[in-house]
């Protein structure tokens, strides 16, 4: 009897979970079985796949085609990865100035780097600002040809290029050398005629080296005759257009030394420090005979 009632238990509960099971599969559900899910998201994978490129894809192109280019420019140029331009950032002797500070040297105190000491390096400074040319001690260094700009400032003669009188950082009046000359300054005869160009008195006139007659100007300078102020004169946008050619030559010998351009490892290492008003206090300088020999002459129509 006993084990009789242990089946028929057993029965009943068997019967129990197949009615169980079948009213939860009746039952509806809100998401698809595992199966459908995927195969759904594998479908969307294989579309994109197919219909885009992807941000990593993109970048592997653009990465690939940055590393032939330098490639191609460091066969090319041997020297550059980047065609020639070399930014501070990508060499050592800048990237060292930059997280130093840099140096602050007086003239007096850069004298000490004109290569003489073969402890220290070879500085040589243009508009105040210093460079590390080190690396060019055939040119910079004792018995170089361009020793004379090391340990000194001497923006003046990289522009005039008089390099026995011009190893000065004063520019003023340098731009002289870019405003034509005017007919008007030269005349026939000796320096008793250009005198009379600009003398106070009135009525006598002076054949100009272009053959025409002028007539005393007094403080307005010379004149034409007739009373009317040479064409051709100088203007303020001449001087501003001379004064930015300085500009232009300053920077193209900045860029040099800087390393930017050339196969030099020069770079930038610091500022001269002056005084206030150290440039008033030199003496002023007329342009030198080479500066003044290249000036151009005013065509005048």
């Amino acid at each position: 009897m006993r084990q009789t009632s242990l089946a028929d238990d057993f029965e009943d509960q068997i019967e129990d979970i197949g009615k169980s099971m079948a009213s939860d599969k009746d039952k509806p559900t809100g998401r698809p079985s595992n199966g459908a899910a995927s195969t759904k998201s594998t479908k969307g994978h294989e579309d994109e796949k197919i219909g885009g490129i992807g941000v990593l894809d993109i970048l592997r192109v653009l990465g690939g085609v940055l590393l032939l280019n330098s490639v191609l420019s460091y066969f090319v140029t041997g020297d550059s990865v980047l065609w020639g331009y070399r930014p501070w950032w990508t060499r050592i002797g800048p990237l060292r100035t930059r997280l130093g500070g840099g140096i602050s040297l007086t003239d007096a105190e850069l004298l000490a780097y004109d290569g003489s000491d073969p402890t220290k390096p070879i500085y040589l400074a243009l508009n105040g600002t210093i460079y590390d040319v080190s690396a060019g001690p055939k040119f910079y260094g004792p018995g170089g040809g361009y020793h004379f700009f090391a340990g000194k400032d001497a923006a003046r003669a990289f522009v005039t290029g008089c390099f026995d009188t011009d190893l000065t950082p004063d520019l003023r009046g340098v731009e002289e050398m870019y405003i034509p000359i005017d007919p008007t300054e030269e005349v026939a005869g000796d320096s008793a005629d250009a005198k009379a160009l600009h003398d106070d008195s009135k009525g006598a006139e002076v054949e100009g080296a272009d053959g025409e007659l002028r007539r005393k100007g007094g403080k307005d300078g010379p004149n034409k005759a007739g009373g009317k102020r040479k064409k051709g004169s100088r203007t303020k946008k001449e001087t501003e257009e001379a004064k930015q050619k300085v500009r232009d030559v300053i920077e193209g010998w900045g860029k040099m030394f800087r390393g930017e351009k050339g196969k030099k490892e020069y770079f930038e290492v610091g500022k001269v420090k002056r005084e206030p008003g150290w440039l008033e206090r030199l003496p002023k300088r007329e342009l030198c005979e080479r500066a003044a020999k290249v000036r151009p002459t005013r065509e005048v129509k």
